[in-house]
């Protein structure tokens, strides 16, 4: 059997973390298939059981945060409910962003606001429960829902001048 070093375990996560993130505006041709690379590793980490620590579920999750599909959304707010449980703070935003993701996904409103999309060639937020409030918002670490509004607006105004 094959030994492993958390700590250096711990370390590709977050290397993998950091290479996703770099990856997000990045206009490569490939970045695609490594950000698929990156899943794979942490799904074959996770299936050996060797996410563990809050840190470690905490990168699992960015991961995962930006897959292509429900599973990869629910299976990154899995990582990000660990995280916190473990007392990770910086995970509780991840669980408002991929639950929004996921429900977008499904086709239906978003919860927390936490997701910007395009439609019809504008930025919004889309649809957006009108049952959660700032309070719910800001349990999660997710800015109130004008706020988010506003970021949209310029996001968008921002576009417009290129």
């Amino acid at each position: 059997m094959e030994s492993f070093d958390s700590d250096d375990m711990s370390k590709e996560l977050k290397r993998l973390a950091e290479g996703q993130l770099e990856d997000i505006d990045s206009e490569e041709d490939d970045r695609h298939q490594r950000a698929k690379s990156r899943r794979e590793r942490v799904l074959e980490l996770y299936g050996q059981g060797l996410i563990g620590s809050g840190e470690d579920n905490y990168y699992a999750s960015l991961i995962m945060l930006y897959g292509d599909d429900v599973a990869h959304f629910e299976l990154s707010r899995t990582f990000a409910r660990r995280s916190s449980e473990l007392g990770d703070p910086r995970a509780w935003s991840i669980i408002a962003a991929a639950w929004d993701r996921s429900l977008i996904a499904r086709g239906k409103p978003q919860r927390y606001g936490t997701q910007f999309i395009r439609e019809e060639g504008r930025w919004s937020l889309g649809r957006v429960d009108p049952r959660v409030t700032d309070s719910q918002r800001a349990l999660y670490g997710v800015p109130p829902l004008w706020v988010q509004k506003q970021t949209v607006e310029r996001l968008q105004r921002r576009e417009e001048e290129i």
